[in-house]
């Protein structure tokens, strides 16, 4: 499977940051069912590896690890069973090892130059990010110009009324948000809004 394959599963890709244990597997059968089986789990925490671990063997979860920042992490995230690898830039070193493991890479841009960068390593599939703190939706549509053939999932500051904005352009084939899960939240709540946010991009 490509990268380009698993932006184009889920028009949403939850982007999970976890500050406490809890029960991962009910929480990725909850996204999957929900019609939301693409899950970025972060590794800003101590919580990510592990997580990662047991989401992964949910059926029909697809499961990457984000904020991947260097080698180190990368195999790490690779160990723990990661399906793909999203980082917040990029670098060369993080970039050829990414693509030298054979995981699909999604690495950050926010410029012309990190873009012309990963096209120098033969990567046209990026995260867009920060999106808003970057210029939004204008900017996103004014590196669609010279970037014809590159496509995005726009991430950072992306809220569930305006990821239906984002996904109407040519060039975003989904969005990350983090909005999903918040501390004490039920399942039965983060199926809500996962629910809600497919219903809302299919609009």
């Amino acid at each position: 499977m490509t990268i380009d394959d698993i932006m184009r599963a889920a028009p949403v890709i939850p982007v999970l940051v976890f500050h406490e244990e809890m029960d991962w597997v009910a929480l990725a059968e909850t996204f999957v069912g929900a019609g939301l089986p693409v899950l970025e789990v972060t590794l800003r925490t101590g919580y990510g590896l592990e997580a990662i671990r047991q989401m992964s063997k949910v059926p029909g979860a697809m499961v990457g690890a984000g904020t991947v920042l260097d080698d180190n992490q990368l195999a790490q995230a690779i160990e723990a069973g990661s399906g793909f690898i999203v980082s917040p830039g990029l670098t060369g070193t993080l970039g050829r090892a990414a693509i030298k493991s054979g995981v699909p890479f999604l690495p950050g841009v926010a410029t012309a130059s990190d873009i012309m960068r990963g096209l120098d390593l033969g990567l046209d599939r990026f995260k867009f990010f920060p999106a808003e703190a970057s210029g939004g939706i204008p900017a996103i549509k004014a590196i669609a110009g010279p970037f014809g053939d590159v496509r995005f999932c726009p991430t950072g500051g992306i809220r569930p009324d305006t990821a239906v904005e984002w996904l109407a352009l040519e060039n975003v084939l989904c969005v990350g948000g983090s909005w999903f899960v918040k501390s004490g939240d039920t399942l039965d709540v983060i199926g809500e809004r996962a629910r809600a946010a497919v219903t809302s991009a299919r609009r």
